[in-house]
């Protein structure tokens, strides 16, 4: 017999949350290596709309200019919000296209 864990709350027991706003400061600490053979990370502590994020890349420059707006999806843990990974992007306005 099997299980259906659809409607259960199982899959979405902690679901992403999606922010969008204009990229206000960042800072960044690191490089980090938690184990061997795990590459070095660095974290950049965004500040997006007066909130505080944090973003894990590989990356020592963040790639993304300060006043640009952005969308991303991230998850509330116990002390902070931590941006997903490759979910972070510029939002495109179609009005400022020629």
């Amino acid at each position: 017999m099997a299980r259906n864990f659809k409607g259960s709350g199982y899959k979405n027991a902690n679901p992403k949350k999606v922010a969008r706003g204009i990229i206000e400061a960042v800072e960044t600490e690191g490089p980090f290596n938690d184990w061997v053979g795990m590459p070095q990370y660095y974290i950049h502590q965004l500040t997006v709309d007066s909130e505080v994020y944090r973003y894990l890349s590989p990356n020592k420059e963040f790639e993304i200019e300060l006043g640009k707006k952005v969308t991303f999806r991230y998850k509330e843990t116990a002390k902070d919000k931590m941006v997903d990974k490759k979910s972070l992007g510029v939002v495109i306005d179609p009005s400022e296209l020629q």
